[in-house]
């Protein structure tokens, strides 16, 4: 396989740092300072699909925001074991020393990827909403959550965190308007489609692999729109396998991803890792070991927790960080009055890169020094998950 790396692009892909905190969008002018709920505590509940990695560290990186903002003090959060936000929740509804926001105790809920427990848990938080009317702030994690609380008949505001595009996914309107008075969504429309310029400057491949259900819903984790564009513009060949994603049976939706990797090892030069039920820390390990014993090159959509398990490349925790900040800001604007609506949707992240040198060895590349200057995380080894 010939690895082709165009070093002025490269440069120019990792010069080109846009942060859309930058270019206020907001309707008006709100404070982020911290401030009471009239002599009380801003109470916050939380919802997802079900348990997924990324929802974990975005959620952890938007405490952190909230810290950096004085809303809650500063304090080490221990380290979190798999997928899980529900022990995370339960200790911050214990230990988060704020005098500003509560994170109710009975305030989270999960689907567990099963649609039947989805539409009861659902009609349960809207039963709360409504008759005991204790939630300040809802937090719906990812693209289930986000469109399950799209509605017009929402009192609370919302904030729908952790999705790969919620415009396509129906959550909201456009980057500009979310189309309803207390839903706001983190928008970063290029994302995805940075990521696969720059996997392509880094790779030349001619195909590329990409598993995903072939729903909606799958569609819009997977970026394809996004997947499209860019093989449009930049001419190589996508090559699609389905999988299963949001059901209750793990098993089904991880052996399905390992039957389509082994799959396009066979058929393809690169591999784009997205977003989807089957990609978890139990699935994880054999991944990476179908892909690298065919030597193919990987770029994981959901950053570099997947790196350091072995793909190849992605983007760098930093990610959060950044994004998490942006979240906790759009919080406090919530708590000082402003509505969902009125603020800024778009956030564009660093472009910053991670790198796993051993995968890098077995695959047959060899970085040149330009691609390790632009990485922000480089790792050696290759972890297991736990």
């Amino acid at each position: 396989m010939k690895y082709v790396v165009k070093f002025i692009v490269l440069i120019l892909t990792f010069s080109a740092i846009v942060s859309g905190s930058a270019i206020a969008a907001d309707k008006g002018q709100f404070s982020t300072e911290p401030k009471t709920n009239d002599g009380k505590k801003w109470r916050v509940a939380y919802y997802e699909g079900g348990e997924y990695l990324n929802y974990q560290q975005v959620f952890t990186a938007t405490v952190k925001g909230l810290m950096k903002l004085g809303w809650i003090e500063p304090m080490d959060i221990p380290v979190q074991q798999g997928e899980q936000t529900d022990k995370l929740w339960q200790w911050l509804s214990k230990n988060a020393d704020s005098k500003y926001i509560e994170f109710i105790s009975d305030g989270h809920y999960s689907a567990k990827w099963d649609d039947t427990f989805r539409k009861s848990t659902v009609s349960e938080i809207n039963t709360r909403i409504r008759d005991k009317k204790d939630i300040d702030l809802l937090i719906a994690m990812g693209t289930w959550a986000g469109k399950d609380f799209a509605n017009d008949k929402l009192t609370v505001p919302t904030m729908v965190l952790s999705t790969s595009d919620p415009i396509s996914a129906g959550i909201i309107k456009s980057v500009d308007d979310s189309g309803f008075e207390y839903i706001h969504a983190h928008v970063d429309p290029y994302r995805w489609e940075r990521q696969l310029r720059l996997f392509h400057e880094i790779i030349d491949f001619k195909k590329l692999g990409v598993a995903y259900e072939n729903t909606v819903n799958g569609r819009s984790y997977a970026a394809i729109d996004m997947v499209e564009k860019a093989a449009n513009e930049r001419g190589f060949e996508i090559v699609s396998c389905y999988t299963k994603s949001d059901i209750a049976d793990t098993q089904i939706a991880e052996d399905s991803v390992k039957k389509c990797f082994r799959d396009l090892a066979n058929s393809t030069e690169a591999i784009y890792v997205t977003e989807q039920g089957g990609v978890n820390n139990r699935s994880i390990p054999e991944l990476v070991k179908i892909i690298n014993d065919n030597k193919i090159p990987t770029f994981a959509q959901y950053g570099s927790e997947m790196v350091k398990y072995g793909f190849f490349m992605s983007t760098s925790t930093a990610g959060f960080k950044y994004v998490g900040e942006f979240h906790a800001e759009t919080f406090a604007k919530v708590f000082n009055g402003a509505k969902p609506s009125q603020l800024d949707q778009l956030f564009e992240e660093p472009p910053k890169i991670a790198i796993n040198l051993k995968t890098s060895e077995i695959i047959g590349f060899v970085p040149p020094l330009i691609i390790l200057g632009a990485a922000d995380e480089i790792f050696q080894d290759i972890d297991i998950p736990k």
